[in-house]
């Protein structure tokens, strides 16, 4: 038996290859825009919402600047490019896996939610995850991701003793922490946290199948 009945995870990074889809309608925003980037479209920007992401790319906080190139990757992304995601190797695995186990797993995610919805259905995770959380689901928008941990555990009456958060960044980590969840990191992803960000308690898992073994081990 696994030893927490709800796991939690993040999406980008952690489930899901994004990169070359994410990259890909950034650049098209800009191009639509006729901006140049002030620092270079690369992987180590994948991870903070869509907006503070703009922000540092186009080095301005202008709303009408940062709203324009917005909704040009939004035109870009949630079209056609969301199809260039692929899932890491062995997590459709993990996740058949843990179903199978009896868990209930769920999404909490700096992603959009409507692109996020999009990419389950496209991967076939639809039947998955019993809850998908983003910080647009709620009106107002929240602010961070520890505050998004915290209503999804509180809307759905989750024991923190029998849950466990993935994600694959320090943010994530420290969102866990703020909640009293255990936290492991999966290091396939974009964030490979090292040794020296680990805070006490923090665990690593280097590919899905290790990350399985440490939800069941006793």
């Amino acid at each position: 038996m696994p030893r927490y009945s709800h796991i939690l995870f993040d999406l980008d990074g952690t489930l899901i290859d994004s990169a070359p889809a994410i990259l890909a309608s950034f650049k098209a925003a800009f191009t639509a825009c006729a901006l140049t980037p002030v620092r270079a479209i690369s992987a180590d920007i994948i991870g903070p919402p869509l907006t503070e992401t703009l922000q540092i790319l186009s080095g301005s906080v202008d709303p009408a600047l940062i709203n324009r190139l917005s909704e040009a990757f939004k035109t870009s992304y949630d079209s056609t490019g969301y199809r260039a995601t692929t899932a890491y190797a062995g997590v459709t695995e993990l996740l058949i896996s843990l179903k199978t186990a009896g868990c209930t797993l769920a999404i909490a995610t700096n992603k959009r939610l409507y692109p996020s919805r999009l990419i389950l259905d496209f991967l076939g995770w639809q039947n998955y995850f019993s809850q998908v959380y983003a910080l647009d689901l709620f009106s107002p928008r929240l602010p961070d991701k520890a505050t998004l941990l915290t209503r999804l555990i509180e809307d759905h009456a989750i024991p923190k003793t029998a849950a466990v958060y993935i994600g694959d960044r320090a943010e994530d980590g420290h969102a866990a922490q703020a909640n009293a969840l255990p936290f492991i990191a999966a290091n396939w992803g974009y964030g490979s946290l090292s040794a020296a960000e680990l805070l006490p308690g923090w665990k690593i898992a280097s590919t899905p199948e290790i990350l399985l073994n440490q939800l069941f081990a006793t």
